[in-house]
């Protein structure tokens, strides 16, 4: 018996098979996801008891999933399968509280965002305002910081500007340079806060 073929039956299959095609074609890796290390500093002796890390602003462009590798020459360089593994002003925090920790052991440094809360000697109020490349490859953090105490009602504030080569390329040396830096950043806070009140 010989079969007959329509054309409806043909558009049929054919669309049957090109469907698993279409879909692997769609189908992209997941992207990789990284995170900042601590780095370790200096420990100094006294300082505040209770020292709280409020949440960290962000300029608006480094408030995304993917990772920025440059603003330079009014365009932004986002990463589109290099992702933060959690979000950027919340790991920063993270880091900085293990950082100044390390850094004044005399002191309880606690996130304001944590689960464990305690009323404060100080206060660190800080905005990220850029956090990646410029034209020469190097990273580039500025920062503004507030640092209040409770028997001083009026703020220390400094800005801050750290430039670090990457020690490798790609996305992985960039990295390692915001890890750098941040510890660079902890280094710059803790004279801000042994200036202060030091609850013995």
């Amino acid at each position: 018996m010989t079969r007959v073929w329509r054309p409806g039956r043909m558009a049929a299959l054919a669309v049957t098979l090109a469907l698993p095609l279409a879909l692997a074609a769609c189908t992209s890796a997941p992207p990789a996801l990284y995170t900042i290390a601590p780095v370790q500093g200096a420990e100094q002796q006294g300082g505040p008891r209770v020292i709280l890390l409020q949440q960290i602003g962000l300029a608006r462009y480094l408030e995304r999933s993917q990772i920025v590798r440059s603003s330079e020459n009014y365009r932004l360089d986002v990463m589109q399968n290099d992702w933060w593994g959690e979000p950027l002003g919340a790991m920063v925090g993270r880091v900085l509280v293990d950082e100044l920790g390390q850094r004044l052991p005399q002191s309880v440094v606690l996130n304001e965002n944590g689960a464990v809360s305690s009323p404060a000697d100080a206060t660190i109020e800080l905005s990220l305002r850029r956090l990646d490349e410029d034209a020469a490859g190097n990273l580039v953090l500025t920062a503004q910081a507030a640092v209040t105490f409770k028997t001083r009602p009026t703020p220390a504030l400094r800005s801050f500007r750290f430039t670090v080569p990457p020690p490798a390329p790609g996305v992985p040396g960039e990295v390692a340079a915001i890890s750098g830096a941040i510890g660079q950043l902890a280094d710059g806070l803790a004279p801000m806060l042994l200036a202060g009140p030091s609850a013995q």
